[in-house]
C-alpha cells in the first residue's frame, strides 16, 4: 500500500461530513471550522493516509467505531450481531461486549427450546 493509504469512498466521505456537522464542537454551519476559521478540512479528507483534524481525532473518532474502523491500520471485520463494522483485532467477532452477550443470550435460549422440543418428542 502507498503511503497516502487508500481513497475514501463516497459513503465513507459522506458519513465524515456527517459526524463533522452533527458532532464537532469547532463546526459552524455558517462559518465553517471555527479555530481556522475557513471551511472545515475534514469535509474534503479523500484518503486514509491524510491528516485529520486534532480535534475530530480526539473526540469525534473514538466516540464513533465505524468511523474508528475506516481510519485504523489493518483490516475491519463487520459484527456478527448488528452488522456494524470495527477495526479487526484478534479473534474478536462481535463489536461490543453487548453485542457478544445479545448474540450469547440468543444462542442460549435456541438450545433450551432445541431441548424442551427434544423432550417433548419422547
Amino acid at each position: 500500500m502507498d503511503e497516502m493509504g487508500r481513497e475514501l469512498t463516497r459513503s465513507e466521505k459522506a458519513k465524515i461530513r456527517r459526524a463533522v456537522e452533527s458532532a464537532c464542537a469547532n463546526y459552524d454551519r455558517e462559518y465553517g471550522c471555527l479555530p481556522l476559521e475557513t471551511e472545515c478540512y475534514m469535509n474534503s479528507v479523500g484518503y486514509v493516509g491524510s491528516s485529520l483534524c486534532r480535534h475530530f481525532r480526539e473526540a469525534i473518532l473514538p466516540a464513533s467505531p465505524e468511523l474508528l474502523a475506516i481510519f485504523q491500520r489493518g483490516g475491519t471485520r463487520n459484527c456478527k450481531w448488528c452488522g456494524q463494522p470495527f477495526p479487526e483485532t484478534g479473534h474478536r467477532q462481535y463489536c461490543s461486549r453487548r453485542c457478544a452477550d445479545a448474540a450469547k443470550r440468543a444462542a442460549s435460549r435456541e438450545r433450551v427450546r432445541r431441548f424442551r422440543d427434544k423432550k417433548n418428542e419422547r
